[in-house]
């Protein structure tokens, strides 16, 4: 019994010798955690998929202030807002920064005939025909739905539940028949 007294007494006698180091190597290895972490996992929490060609709406409609209906023309008159062609990218880019390779991107696209395939980000459920023009004749702002976009490099993805929308319908008391409104 005196010998474990012994060992736990020269055990904490070791601790408190060495408490520098240890408080040393203990505060380095948070430090590589909390790094690890923000680098690597959080930021990837909170942006949408990787597209084709690197777009930023926090640069063409945050700082350039060009408004959603430009590259989405459809909003207005169709259930679609309609995914940009890449000769509307070009219609810019030909002049502004032509050569860049993300631009060159486009270049090869239009001499190649083929549609930029543009990753989804916004998800409803399948029964769910949202029409988008209905909504903007309505007065309802790009932002209520889609937030933000001017501050995001990468378009967040969303999938959007049917409690979203009974929220908002019910704040601007708007048509509550779903069969009507949203599932014909």
């Amino acid at each position: 019994m005196e010998q474990d007294i012994t060992s736990r007494f020269t055990f904490f006698d070791c601790i408190r010798r060495n408490l520098t180091p240890l408080l040393v190597i203990g505060f380095g290895f948070i430090l590589i955690l909390t790094f690890l972490y923000y680098f690597y996992i959080q930021p990837q929490t909170d942006i949408g998929p990787e597209q084709p060609i690197p777009f930023s709406h926090r640069v063409h409609a945050g700082v350039k202030e060009i408004k959603c209906q430009f590259c989405h023309p459809y909003v207005a008159r169709s259930r679609h807002p309609g995914l940009p062609p890449v000769e509307k990218c070009l219609y810019c880019h030909k002049y502004i920064i032509p050569e860049h390779p993300e631009v060159k991107k486009d270049h090869w696209y239009l001499e190649n005939q083929i549609p930029i395939p543009w990753r989804k980000v916004n998800y409803l459920p399948e029964h769910v025909l949202f029409n988008h023009e209905r909504h903007i004749k309505m007065g309802l702002v790009c932002d209520e739905c889609h937030g933000a976009v001017e501050a995001m490099d990468r378009i967040k993805a969303v999938r959007f539940k049917m409690q979203f929308c009974v929220e908002c319908h019910k704040e601007r008391k708007a048509n509550m028949d779903c069969w009507l409104a949203c599932h014909s």
